[in-house]
């Protein structure tokens, strides 16, 4: 009868290290997702020379599907004027560059949180992607 009464004990505890390496999965799946998406929208601003709305609409729309988030909580900071590609030494380093930062929050972050005492809002985090791309676009 005690080993049962242990069992009851030790086997929730047990069971929330399959949970969480479960939920670690699903948020690893989602950052790759992010990251996935974030490139290639990178890839298109490169050739554009800049973030135009049409690749910020496409950005916002796959990765609220994609990800099931609004796209209201989706945070983008994109370089929407057009840089131009330069064949000549830049001291300050700033010409021809794309800057990108994509936030997304993620709920959860531990499995069982309630049941360990986590706070619901202490139990979020925002994944963020940035970066910096260098324009193809030829000036006209």
């Amino acid at each position: 009868m005690k080993q049962f009464i242990v069992l009851a004990a030790v086997l929730p505890l047990m069971m929330l290290f399959l949970a969480q390496y479960a939920l670690d999965q699903r948020n690893h799946a989602a950052a790759s997702y992010l990251q996935e998406q974030v490139l290639l929208a990178g890839e298109l601003a490169r050739q554009e020379g800049c973030f135009t709305e049409s690749i910020k609409n496409g950005l916002l729309e796959a990765l609220s599907t994609g990800l099931g988030i609004p796209e209201e909580e989706i945070g983008l900071e994109l370089t929407e004027t057009r840089r131009y590609r330069i064949n000549y030494f830049d001291p300050s380093g700033q010409r021809g560059l794309i800057h990108y930062s994509v936030s997304v929050p993620v709920d959860r972050i531990m499995a069982g949180g309630s049941f360990l005492g986590i706070a619901a809002e202490k139990n979020r985090m925002t994944y963020t992607v940035r970066g910096t791309l260098a324009s193809e676009r030829l000036p006209e």
